[in-house]
């Protein structure tokens, strides 16, 4: 399937993206590291901090590729389960989990997608996802279902790049992930297309603003968006309308 044609349906971007995590899924902590400028893990921690995340709470990190933010809160004594859509990354966070020694409390990690989640209503106090809302064919649908699976009161931190306002930053930004991504989609894949979906789904996304209005047209109070690397990244911070 092109770039181009996996935009084209709710469908054809959920086999487009399944099929492209499973093709990077192996290099995806390099190439966080390489298209944060090594800031990822920076900002992953912040979004833990920020979650205030207490012990025996029961928490869920969506799309949660090779496990960074479900190790994070796990460490802090949540009970966490890792969901991601894609089977390779599950075994990676699980081949990280085998590795390490003296963790907390061990995630459990299952497939499923962000629009249909296999958990039932209120089961969660916290949810937390990076770069998961940009990724999902629907993302109305899927904020519905993480407030369905939240508590009342229950919290939503989710990270991920942002669209920029302005129309010259976000041409300037739009095109360094173009030059870049089709760069490191050749070297590591010799497929140039590989990481040019990122600003692909960025020219398709409502951005930090847009976002925050659907969460508050969804269920959401408390909606703050915490700007990052000058607002081309974004924290998004809300809490389950009681």
């Amino acid at each position: 399937m092109s770039l181009n044609a996996a935009f084209d349906s709710p469908d054809s971007k959920r086999r487009y993206v399944r099929q492209l995590f499973s093709t990077i899924a192996d290099r995806y902590d390099l190439i966080t590291a390489l298209l944060s400028y090594g800031q990822d893990a920076r900002w992953k921690r912040t979004l833990v901090a920020l979650a205030n995340v207490r012990p025996d709470e029961r928490a869920l990190d969506l799309a949660c590729g090779t496990g960074d933010i479900a190790f994070a809160v796990a460490a802090r004594g949540a009970r966490t389960v890792g969901l991601d859509i894609t089977l390779r990354m599950l075994q990676l966070a699980d081949a990280k989990q085998a590795a390490a020694r003296g963790a907390a409390r061990r995630v459990r990690f299952l497939g499923g997608d962000m629009t249909s989640l296999p958990f039932p209503p209120g089961a969660f106090d916290l949810v937390t996802t990076g770069y998961g809302l940009r990724n999902v064919p629907d993302l109305t649908g899927a904020i519905s279902e993480i407030a369905r699976v939240l508590k009342p009161g229950g919290r939503l931190l989710s990270l991920d790049f942002n669209r920029p306002e302005p129309a010259a930053v976000r041409a300037v930004y739009l095109w360094y992930l173009t030059v870049v991504g089709a760069a490191l989609g050749w070297v590591l894949h010799r497929d140039p297309d590989t990481y040019r979906y990122i600003p692909a789904s960025i020219r398709r996304y409502p951005g930090a603003h847009g976002v925050a209005e659907r969460l508050r047209a969804l269920g959401f109070s408390h909606v703050r968006v915490v700007p990052v690397l000058f607002g081309l990244m974004s924290l998004h911070l809300a809490e389950r309308s009681r």
